[in-house]
């Protein structure tokens, strides 16, 4: 998606009214418009970490109380906390740092946000505008660093153009295709005072003029070819969720009794306790899901990317033939990695709605007998049982079971789950049986280590009365380990669940596999005490070493509803994720256990 930097700054930018009650413009400093304009988007939370050329920011940030400011330990923190929060809500994240470091430390959670097409505000400091590309104390190219990772970016120059360009990255971030924006904001802007006549109502670009509607001829080619299959199946990604569409989904999966399929993204938008999930697919997905990917004659796949960690070898995937229907509002995303039939560009809830009303006013149904027998297929694929593990084991704790445990405990409750990235989050996927819309948070596209429990946290100032467990690994938690400061700080008592195996178990489990067992720097030789450690923060500590304590430990440690609790589960260090489908592989060539390799 293009969008002329030219085109958003002129003056041809509509914006009618203000949310003003002064009738007449009166002078205000860049970093009070500012302040105002986040009210105006009904900003409640501000993730951030202050520094000099943001100060005049903060103190605007001082004189108000409708917006609550939490002051992270790392600014990567700070946009990985406004993620989370943006994951879970559906709301704008925002996140502030100052110029520099401040921005760089930032890159990574922006990186995240844009790579899962999360809807983000990043405000950013920069030197005064004298400054600017003079190598000035703390100064970096903020748009150059970050335009390969954001969906827009903007410098701002001059105060005036403050409350129009907020109004924009609002706009630009939360429709279309979500993600993130980077407002730059030089030190002089934030002080200079400029009349301020109030936040525009509405903005219109001419060059940003994102699809909703799906093409009405598509969507009935789509419904001819979906009521004709005679192995049909639904694949569905993140846009389910970012769209809101779960409803819609439901009803169409319901309406045609189809198998359908989430990616790791998706997961939520069918209910996994319902019969016609097959699982989660792909790299570490189920034979029934991977087959049937594989092996059906209509495709319907809705807010997806067909991402390599999906469909694994394009070569292989494209072997069997098959006719595709791909649902994005992203028109670039629709056959960049696989060739598809018909493609609908549009919003998914608007063209899924479309396509259920079509089915209702057709006289055509499926064909009941093929799908009986494509259902008879399925079943035979999910006796297979590829989830199963050594579940009687009584001597070590086995990951997998710590999760399901959870599940089992945690199933009818108010709950989120967030994970770092590694073996752990793979278990989390397949164990935790996720029944509803955005309970499950973690980073798909970019994998980054570190994200738990700042998704945590943030979940947490947004959801007071839920239950939040973070599930992540004695690697993963250390890279922002610091954030549990933040969690006593602003009293967001989550729950950390370690499942320590002492290696990088990712990294272990490839070195296993393809790298004959040569564990080059995967083991974790000094690993400090997780429990003094969070009792150093002023948190819970719990260690967990036999299988008969695992029940009691979550138990206890959901009564102290109040307190941040840190469960260190000592697990099998040999434990691998299974089904896998190595890399050049494609989806139905899985390994199923240690017996395959």
């Amino acid at each position: 998606m293009e969008i002329s930097k030219a085109e958003l700054t002129s003056a041809a930018t509509a914006t009618q009214g203000a949310t003003s009650s002064a009738s007449a413009p009166q002078d205000l400093m860049g970093s009070e418009i500012l302040i105002k304009a986040l009210q105006a988007e009904n900003v409640q939370y501000i993730w951030g970490y202050p520094g000099g050329a943001v100060l005049y920011i903060y103190d605007a940030l001082y004189k108000q109380d409708a917006i609550q400011h939490v002051l992270v330990r790392h600014e990567q923190a700070a946009v990985h906390a406004a993620d989370g929060y943006a994951r879970a809500t559906g709301e704008v994240g925002v996140a502030l740092v100052t110029s520099g470091p401040g921005l760089t430390n930032a890159v990574t959670g922006i990186a995240t946000a844009y790579m899962d097409s999360i809807p983000m505000v990043i405000i950013s400091g920069q030197v005064p505008t004298p400054a600017i590309g003079l190598d000035a104390f703390q100064e970096c190219d903020t748009v150059g660093i970050t335009r390969p990772i954001v969906k827009h970016n903007f410098l701002v120059k001059d105060a005036r153009d403050l409350a129009a360009t907020m109004k924009k990255a609002f706009h630009i971030a939360r429709t279309g295709r979500p993600g993130p924006v980077v407002v730059d904001v030089p030190k002089d802007v934030s002080f200079k005072k400029v009349p301020y006549s109030g936040y525009p109502q509405s903005v219109e670009m001419r060059s940003y003029n994102p699809v909703r509607k799906g093409h009405g001829g598509q969507i009935r080619k789509a419904l001819q070819l979906l009521l004709t299959a005679k192995r049909p199946y639904i694949y569905t990604g993140g846009g389910v969720l970012l769209g809101n569409a779960t409803n819609e989904l439901r009803t169409l999966v319901d309406m045609l009794g189809y198998p359908v399929t989430n990616t790791l993204m998706g997961l939520g938008a069918y209910p996994a306790s319902d019969r016609k999930f097959l699982g989660m697919l792909g790299m570490h997905g189920t034979i029934e899901a991977n087959n049937a990917m594989q092996n059906c004659d209509v495709l319907l796949a809705v807010g997806a990317r067909f991402d390599d960690r999906v469909i694994g070898n394009p070569k292989h995937f494209a072997q069997n033939d098959r006719k595709i229907i791909h649902v994005d509002i992203d028109p670039s995303s629709i056959s960049k990695r696989v060739k598809v039939d018909i493609p609908i560009v549009g919003d998914v809830k608007d063209v899924l709605t479309e396509l259920i009303s079509m089915i209702r006013e057709s006289s055509s149904r499926p064909d009941a007998g093929a799908l009986a027998a494509w259902w008879d297929t399925i079943e035979g694929w999910r006796k297979r049982e590829c989830l199963k593990y050594d579940r009687g084991n009584q001597e070590v704790i086995k990951p997998q079971y710590v999760v399901e445990t959870l599940w089992n405990m945690t199933k009818d409750a108010d709950t989120y789950i967030t994970s770092d990235v590694g073996q752990h989050q793979m278990w989390a996927a397949q164990y935790y049986r996720f029944d509803e819309p955005r309970r499950w948070i973690n980073s798909g596209g970019l994998g980054t280590m570190g994200v738990g429990i700042p998704y945590a946290m943030g979940i947490k100032l947004a959801k007071p009365q839920s239950e939040v467990f973070c599930i992540t690994g004695e690697g993963s938690v250390q890279m922002n380990i610091q954030e549990l400061s933040t969690c006593l700080q602003y009293n967001t008592p989550i729950k950390i669940c370690s499942l320590n195996n002492r290696y990088l178990g990712m990294v272990r489990q490839w070195q296993e596999i393809e790298y004959s067992g040569r564990y080059s720097h995967s083991y974790m030789d000094a690993l400090p005490n997780f429990v003094k450690l969070a009792e150093a923060y002023g948190h819970v500590g719990m260690l967990i070493e036999h299988p008969r304590d695992v029940e009691p430990a979550l138990r206890e440690a959901r009564k102290l509803k109040d307190r941040t609790v840190f469960l260190d589960f000592r697990t099998d260090p040999t434990e691998n994720v299974f089904p896998m489908v190595q890399a050049g592989k494609g989806i139905t060539e899985m390994l199923l256990g240690s017996e395959d390799l």
